[in-house]
């Protein structure tokens, strides 16, 4: 008994070791520096007490004479001082400051203050004034009361309040039947090395040949399937092995997979699936620069030469100073940061060309839910069917963009200020750029033809401003773009990069695979199969078309046969306009051979001609769910049953996966609040669409995938009475730079 005590007790040392170079190796949790946490020390989550994420290096401060405005060139990006930050608009984010307050209010309150150190903070964000508070606010105004929205876990029980920052009171408020708030980076992070203090998840690594030292892990989320997975918050990590390459997401260890209590972090349970199958050659898979810039060398490179747009007088576009708020071409809106979003853009109004006047377009836009299904019912893969922004915070995963490379070299960039789970504030630096856009393409054009013997070629060339943000849900990176035009159309395009979740066969070329054996993909390189999946966008459009009470309006294309002897032709295509009602007319799965526009219209504002004020959602290449709607995964997805939704505008349901997405069952989801088929007619009404991928992965996806885009516009419809970039002016050469290459002047 004695040996076998003393045999358990070096192994537990063992552990320990492992996992101490385990999380300095593969999570890499640098130590902040001491004189950069004076305002807000670090703690219990010292993943999260850089120097880099938690307080900005000062700056020097600006000179009086600055503009209230500043421009991409005057901001670069360069590493800016949020510890004196506040608030201009009534939808700037919490500060700094205002998320220590609201911390410090909760953490004084019963029951919290009973164990303070007991509270984890899933959300700390601001809780936006209501619509009408915003929409009757003017610069120079009082801002309406700043208040914290909070979630919360305390002692195993899950709280959502309201903090108000001036009064100090706490506003609790219903939670949803089932699930859990979003995971924090502290509970997917711990997650991740949890298992290297399980003796039997340790000899199994061995067993397979990968060391501990090289294993690496990712927190999935579970889903939910049934009664035995509720009551405590779960997780499952799989692991993969790192040597000999960054891209161990190539490497799987397959088939195991660890059941974890994510609280205590204690083992539930271990299933090894994947006995014989080999780890996958590290040989191929690296994608840094520095790994594979001499790799292709024969045949040659692509052999293209720098390329970058430069602007002499400075970009058109203006971010005011310390704020939020974009001015471009006409256009006007509120962008800013946000944690399980990503990125939300409010506010947005366009400047009419006839009178001047701003007119109102959306009140607000952002990604609502990610739903990302394998298929794969395997034992080791059926839970794989994520829910990127409820469970792991779509914005949490966003990554600093990269300069000249994720932007061009005229970007202005923006940091997001978010909250760990000790409530104490942190700085995602560079987490949104903004910059004008120039692809050679035309704004409109018309040459006259000879024989009108007009010598007519007018051509304007279309440049956009774009706001964009990444992030990296652990192996998938997701671009999300809101470009402006100004003819008046909103484009937003979701791009998928990244590197594959890749499964481990033992086979190495696809003849070796058993004929009636189902891969549930592609193999792309020996002992590695890409599996089939979908990725579902679904974005919040809370379009205020020219005032909040607006109705959608179905514009139905069928063909209509001409009448015998009136003409020659047999057949046209005729539109007919229906207005939706409740939510059940607006409930619209697109059909490629039953084709329609729908309108978001004003009813009571007209052109001069009669037609009703509008802007029509147009999608672009899409997809649908094929998964059975009683499918677990589906029912809690039910939001994308359809393809575009309709709902009266209601401040509580901005989720489309519901409030609470971990392991929840879909009972508080769009789908759901839909079924009471509310009225909608000229109403204050929010529209919700999905952008759709299926993904059959290929070996051009190895071992790391070149971007593949979707998108959707949001275009005018008698928004204006004429063209608004009629006056437009053309490039002369006059106006332009003249760029000599630096070797070419030396």
């Amino acid at each position: 008994m004695e040996s076998t005590s003393f045999i358990r007790f070096l192994f537990l040392i063992l552990a320990a070791v492992v996992l101490l170079l385990f999380t300095r190796s593969w999570i890499h949790l640098p130590s902040p520096a001491a004189d950069e946490l004076d305002l807000l020390d670090c703690n219990r989550f010292s993943s999260w007490c850089t120097s880099k994420n938690r307080i900005q290096t000062k700056q020097t401060t600006p000179s009086s004479s600055s503009s209230t405005t500043r421009s991409a060139s005057s901001s670069s990006a360069a590493v800016r001082d949020h510890s004196d930050d506040v608030p201009r608009h009534p939808l700037d984010p919490l500060t700094l400051r205002e998320i220590s307050a609201a911390r410090s209010i909760l953490l004084s309150q019963p029951p919290f203050s009973s164990s303070p150190s007991s509270v984890i903070f899933h959300t700390l964000t601001l809780s936006e004034p209501d619509k009408s508070s915003v929409e009757a606010w003017s610069k120079g105004s009082p801002l309406p009361a700043r208040r914290a929205s909070v979630v919360a876990r305390f002692k195993g029980e899950s709280y959502a309040l309201t903090v108000d920052l001036a009064s100090g009171a706490l506003t609790t408020l219903p939670i949803p039947a089932s699930g859990f708030p979003t995971m924090t980076i502290e509970d997917m992070s711990s997650s991740t090395w949890a298992p290297l203090s399980d003796a039997a998840f340790n000899s199994t690594v061995l067993a397979r040949g990968v060391r501990l030292s090289d294993v690496a892990c990712l927190p999935i989320s579970p889903g939910w399937y049934g009664e035995k997975e509720e009551g405590r918050r779960l997780i499952k990590v799989q692991c993969y092995s790192a040597e000999g390459t960054a891209n161990f997401y190539m490497r799987p260890i397959e088939g195991l997979t660890v059941l974890l209590d994510m609280d205590t972090k204690e083992v539930v349970s271990i299933s090894e699936q994947g006995r014989g199958i080999p780890i996958p050659k590290s040989a191929g898979t690296e994608y840094r620069y520095e790994a594979v810039a001499g790799f292709n060398d024969d045949p040659p490179r692509l052999g293209l030469k720098p390329i970058s747009i430069e602007q002499p007088a400075g970009p058109s576009f203006e971010v005011e100073e310390g704020g939020h708020m974009v001015r471009w071409a006409g256009w006007e809106f509120h962008l800013k940061a946000d944690a399980r979003a990503g990125v939300v853009v409010s506010r947005v109004r366009a400047r009419d060309p006839d009178t001047g006047e701003w007119r109102g377009v959306m009140h607000k836009g952002f990604v609502s839910e990610l739903f990302v299904p394998y298929m794969d019912p395997t034992d080791a893969w059926y839970f794989k069917t994520y829910m990127d922004a409820g469970e792991y915070g779509f914005g949490l995963q966003a990554m600093p963009l990269v300069p000249l490379n994720d932007c061009p070299r005229n970007a202005h960039y923006m940091d997001g200020v978010f909250a760990a789970a000790d409530g104490r504030p942190y700085v995602r630096e560079n987490m949104v750029c903004i910059f004008e856009r120039y692809a050679g393409d035309i704004a409109w054009r018309h040459s006259e033809s000879p024989i009108t013997g007009m010598d007519i070629r007018e051509a304007r060339p279309k440049v956009t401003l774009m706001a964009r943000m990444a992030a990296s849900v652990a192996n998938y990176d997701y671009i999300i773009d809101w470009e402006f035009q100004t003819d008046g159309l909103i484009r937003v395009k979701v791009g998928l990069s990244g590197i594959l979740m890749v499964k481990g066969t033992p086979f190495s070329h696809l003849n070796q695979f058993p004929q009636n054996e189902d891969m549930y993909g592609t193999i792309l390189s020996e002992n590695v199969i890409g599996v089939i999946h979908d990725h579902y966008i679904t974005f919040h459009l809370d379009l205020d078309v020219d005032g909040a009470n607006n109705s959608f309006v179905k514009v139905k294309m069928a063909r209509e046969d001409a009448n015998p002897g009136e003409s020659p032709r047999t057949s046209y295509i005729k539109a007919t306009r229906q207005v939706a009602k409740t939510e059940k007319d607006a409930q619209i799965k697109m059909k490629l051979y039953e084709p329609s526009e729908f309108h978001v219209i004003n009813p009571s504002k007209t052109t001069r001609v009669g037609n009703p004020v509008g802007y029509k959602v147009v999608p672009a290449a899409t997809a649908a769910s094929l998964l059975d709607h009683d499918d677990p995964p589906q029912r809690r997805g039910a939001f994308t049953n359809n393809q575009i939704w309709v709902t009266p505008y209601n401040e509580s349901e901005e989720w489309a996966g519901g409030l609470f997405v971990y392991q929840s069952k879909g009972e508080d989801t769009l789908a759901v609040w839909s079924e009471r088929d509310r009225a909608i007619e000229n109403r204050d009404i929010v529209l919700w669409y999905t952008l759709g991928f299926h993904h059959i992965p290929c070996q051009e996806d190895y071992p790391i995938m070149p971007t593949v885009s979707a998108s959707f516009d949001l275009k005018p419809v008698n928004f204006f009475e004429s063209n608004p970039i009629l006056s437009a002016p053309p490039n002369f050469e006059k106006d332009l730079p003249v760029c000599v290459a630096a070797a070419a002047s030396a």
